[in-house]
């Protein structure tokens, strides 16, 4: 009983860091109606951001995942200014096909630059450290990723439902022309939500390097995840992709424990299908 405790444990660690990479997805897409490609990208820069600061000038990612999730907010405002304002309006395939060309870019360029060899950032203040409680044990790099998860997933969240530009955000979702009538400035908003998105990816990515290796294929897999989370927690819904990020961690965890850990994924992806197919909208859609 304690060992699958402990693995449910560890599932619901890495499915918090899923929820954060998945909600800045969820707010483009929900909000824009726009597939971002790139998204997993995003996180693969960030992590080189935030390894290239420790590795250089010796920042610790704790620190380094504020200005990781700087740069990719960044990163994002410049990816609708370039590309995204020049799709809207447009089939969602042009979008889509723009970010999938961004995101080839993005994975060549730090090729290139920094090869395809994985990268650890090793002596960082969280690297190696445990926390017990009984016979339970909490590695403190995920323990701290997940919490940082929560708290920008549950910030992310309150500015989107509880104040004026949430308000704005959520009427120019509904209607971008009746919202433009009532004075809001639709184009900010959608240069303003591409950064907060990107930012939330930058985040997660910026604290990664405390535990995970960087190399250009790593965001790959967080990006499909992503969408994932996104279409099984209802496009739009926040808080249906957080649930659904928890809910891909432990069945991951669990899978690959149980099963195998080539299984993991197959376990994943069943599990999306079965949710799509039971409930279409989603797990909190509408």
């Amino acid at each position: 009983m304690e060992t699958f405790i402990q693995v449910l444990i560890d599932g619901m660690l890495s499915g918090m860091v899923y929820a954060l990479v998945a909600a800045g997805l969820c707010l483009i897409w929900g909000v824009m109606d726009v597939i971002n490609f790139a998204h997993g990208e995003y996180l693969m820069v960030a992590m080189y951001v935030s390894y290239w600061l420790g590795f250089l000038a010796n920042v610790d990612p704790l620190v380094s995942t504020v200005a990781a999730g700087a740069f990719v907010f960044a990163l994002g405002v410049l990816t609708y200014k370039l590309i995204i304002r020049f799709t809207i309006g447009k089939p969602g395939l042009v979008a889509l096909l723009a970010t999938f060309g961004l995101a080839m870019f993005l994975k060549n360029v730090c090729m290139n630059l920094f090869s395809p060899n994985f990268r650890i950032l090793s002596g960082t203040f969280l690297s190696d450290k445990t926390f017990h409680l009984g016979g339970l044990i909490f590695p403190v790099p995920q323990l701290t990723a997940a919490i940082l998860a929560v708290i920008v997933v549950g910030l992310v969240y309150a500015l989107v439902s509880g104040t004026r530009f949430g308000w704005a955000v959520q009427a120019t979702a509904m209607d971008r022309d009746a919202a433009e009538l009532m004075g809001i400035d639709t184009e900010r908003i959608y240069v303003l939500v591409f950064g907060i998105g990107g930012a939330c990816v930058g985040i997660a990515g910026g604290i990664m390097p405390s535990y995970l290796a960087v190399h250009p294929e790593v965001g790959s897999m967080f990006g499909l995840i992503a969408f994932i989370c996104v279409a099984m927690g209802g496009f739009g819904s926040i808080p249906g992709a957080f649930l659904a990020g928890i809910l891909v961690g432990v069945v991951e965890s669990l899978a690959g424990f149980y099963i195998a850990p080539v299984f993991k994924y197959i376990a994943v992806f069943g599990l999306y299908l079965a949710v799509v197919f039971l409930r279409p909208k989603g797990i909190l859609g509408w």
